[in-house]
């Protein structure tokens, strides 16, 4: 089973890799971008066949490891 984990900043919390790739992408010459923010994309390949066994543990992967709980969130997809 693979877990897919997206952790991006939780709203409020300053972004300054966003800010750098929303000014590049206007001097690029794209227009009409309102804000840019910036996360991670995490592939985990896991052993466990059962879902609810298997979020548990990527869930405590996150809390623990993968995501900053103070300033980020993260959301967890199954693929079988």
């Amino acid at each position: 089973m693979k877990a897919l984990v997206k952790v991006t900043l939780k709203n409020g919390v300053l972004d300054p890799q966003g800010k750098a790739i929303h000014q590049a992408l206007g001097s690029l010459g794209f227009d009409g971008i309102d804000q840019v923010r910036q996360g991670k994309l995490i592939e985990i390949e896991l052993a466990e066949n059962d879902a609810a066994a298997a979020r548990t543990q990527v869930e405590k992967m996150c809390e623990k490891l993968l995501a900053n709980m103070v300033i980020e969130n993260y959301s967890i997809e199954l693929e079988q």
